[in-house]
């Protein structure tokens, strides 16, 4: 049996409220209630769309060392979100590398824990702040015959299986990595941006029945993409990652983004 790859889920575990490398994360002196920080994904789309309330956002990537999400990934994120939000006093990340936890394969609540233990960037009075972890093992949720790439698990976290991605990107034959980086960071990303209709209004019916919170149209970004075999190769196919269709887009300036 072929290995289906699950790119993508939501994380919706939480649904309760409970670039330079080396910037300096740990100076957030007047940081909001950390809380604000751990809402149901996407009841923050308003807010990383829009400049109403945040003029600015800080993306903190933490990766386990030997796990650095590639440059090019990276900075394809801040393009995306550069193109899709209004922060008139920018989009900055800060990098840095922690030990690795020990614990792969990771259940959501290690997960959960490893933010809270090593999160530094938080809201502040007009910054919106953004976690992003890069692991080095694999989701408990992987199967003999399913994969999981990254999740979107609260308001403004999300988690990367970056070992998985290695796996899938070693080989000539295999997806180019940073492609692959890029699908997964900005389609977690979406969810976080409230698609498919999680927490971004639908402007027309676009959300796949069969697959809630994804788009229906298959050249979707945010299109839910667990396919057999090839499924993965075909996302990235031509040297570019998937991009969102115009009803995605026109959810988001709905809801205050460009």
């Amino acid at each position: 049996m072929k290995k289906v790859i699950s790119l993508l889920t939501i994380g919706l575990f939480l649904s309760v409220a409970s670039c330079s490398k080396e910037d300096d994360p740990l100076d957030n002196p007047v940081a909001v209630n950390p809380n604000t920080n751990k809402q149901q994904t996407g009841s923050s789309s308003n807010d990383l769309l829009s400049d109403k309330k945040f003029k600015s956002m800080v993306i903190e990537v933490v990766y386990v060392a030997g796990f650095e999400p590639s440059s090019t990934a990276i900075n394809n994120f801040v393009n995306f979100l550069t193109a899709r939000t209004y922060k008139p006093n920018g989009i900055s990340v800060i990098k840095r590398s922690i030990p690795s936890p020990g614990v792969s394969p990771y259940t959501n609540e290690e997960i959960v824990s490893i933010e809270d233990a090593n999160r530094t960037k938080y809201n502040t009075s007009d910054q919106i702040a953004v976690w992003a972890f890069f692991t080095d093992g694999k989701s408990s949720k992987d199967t003999d015959t399913s994969v999981i790439l990254g999740t979107a698990y609260r308001n403004t976290s999300f988690v990367i299986y970056e070992q998985t991605i290695h796996s899938l990107s070693d080989s000539p034959f295999e997806p180019n990595r940073s492609l692959l980086e890029t699908t997964v960071i900005t389609h977690e990303f979406g969810h976080i941006l409230g698609l498919t209709n999680l927490g971004t209004a639908l402007q027309s019916n676009h959300e796949d029945a069969e697959h809630p919170k994804h788009c229906i149209e298959k050249t979707c970004l945010m299109y839910w993409s667990s396919e057999t075999g090839g499924g993965i190769s075909n996302m990235v196919s031509g040297g570019a990652a998937p991009q969102l269709d115009a009803q995605c887009i026109a959810d988001l300036r709905a809801n205050g983004g460009k």
